[in-house]
């Protein structure tokens, strides 16, 4: 009886949680890493929905109505289109914190992973804080705009979690010439100014959050011209990139088709919403394809790399596994 009962102690119970928890990134690391991928790009859509619908001062903060955590009464659709994004926030805080959990035994055996998961939920948690810091700024376009950009970065945060959850640990070497692997980094680097410039763009236009917020920022017809030059810029490196590795059979390949079939429907959609006025639902899918392009090019930048074998290794050498792909 009393083995029983000291079974069923919390530090018994806590040794069994600890034995419970992976070694390794098997199945449970990489489900939770892609849910976690999933959520934070599902984030950007009711997080565009706030800002598209009107619903950016649909709640207050930190509390959405001053004595009640969730909308009362009267408080009109904006409040629970608002409330509902902040719920979200919540499964994406939840998602990110399995993830840390799962990972704790691979502190040392898979630092990569433990990093990436610590900077997730982190990031997550000061994200929550600049939501509240926009609310109580009005919408400030600055903030709004800040806010954004911190979600790109957690989506392609979040991928490199999943990229990373199916590869092996250790030293990595290019398995690209070095030459293309400047020409996927130039084009990582384009990927990030144009979204940078799409941001100052959206800032600009007629979507501020609230219709009580007017913005009076830079004319957005010439911003949607200067955002273009980046788009475009972007569009032929990829183009380059999925020329040269196809022709090589590079590893690369794969992934540089991915970014390039969402930047072939991103344009166009870019270009509609542009010349139509930038309505509501075309913004809004641009937005998430935006994620998508961020989480298409972190992969295409991870490929470049690969482990090096463990024979390699111990001698010392860098030489690439593998140039092609399969």
């Amino acid at each position: 009886m009393s083995t029983d009962l000291s079974s069923r102690t919390p530090a018994a119970r806590g040794r069994r949680f600890w034995s419970w928890l992976p070694t390794g990134a098997d199945r449970r690391v990489r489900v939770a890493g892609w849910i976690s991928f999933i959520t934070e790009l599902m984030i950007i859509g009711t997080g565009g929905a706030v800002r598209l619908t009107g619903s950016g001062l649909g709640c207050e903060w930190p509390l959405c109505a001053p004595d009640s955590l969730i909308p009362v009464a009267g408080m009109g659709l904006h409040s629970y289109i608002e409330f509902g994004n902040r719920m979200m926030t919540g499964v994406v805080g939840l998602a990110a914190l399995a993830v840390l959990i799962l990972v704790l035994r691979l502190r040392k055996t898979r630092r990569d992973l433990w990093w990436l998961a610590v900077v997730v939920i982190l990031a997550v948690l000061a994200q929550a804080v600049v939501g509240g810091i926009t609310v109580l700024t009005g919408l400030n376009a600055g903030i709004v705009g800040f806010h954004f950009l911190a979600s790109l970065a957690l989506v392609a945060t979040t991928a490199a979690f999943v990229v990373r959850a199916y590869t092996e640990p250790g030293p990595r070497a290019l398995v690209v010439p070095r030459g293309h692997a400047t020409l996927v980094w130039v084009t990582a680097g384009m990927t990030v100014l144009t979204l940078i410039v799409g941001v100052v763009t959206t800032a600009s236009g007629p979507h501020s959050g609230d219709d009580s917020v007017v913005r009076h920022l830079l004319n957005p017809d010439i911003m949607a011209h200067v955002h273009s030059a980046p788009g475009y810029a972007l569009l032929a490196l990829t183009l380059a990139v999925v020329a040269w590795a196809s022709a090589a059979r590079l590893a690369t390949l794969r992934w540089g088709i991915v970014l390039l079939a969402v930047l072939v429907v991103q344009i166009p959609v870019g270009i509609y919403q542009a010349r139509d006025g930038l309505p509501a639902l075309a913004v809004g899918v641009h937005m998430m394809l935006a994620g998508m392009a961020a989480a298409a090019m972190t992969v295409l930048v991870m490929r470049v790399s690969a482990p090096v074998p463990p024979a390699a290794a111990a001698a010392g050498s860098a030489a690439p596994v593998a140039a092609k792909v399969e």
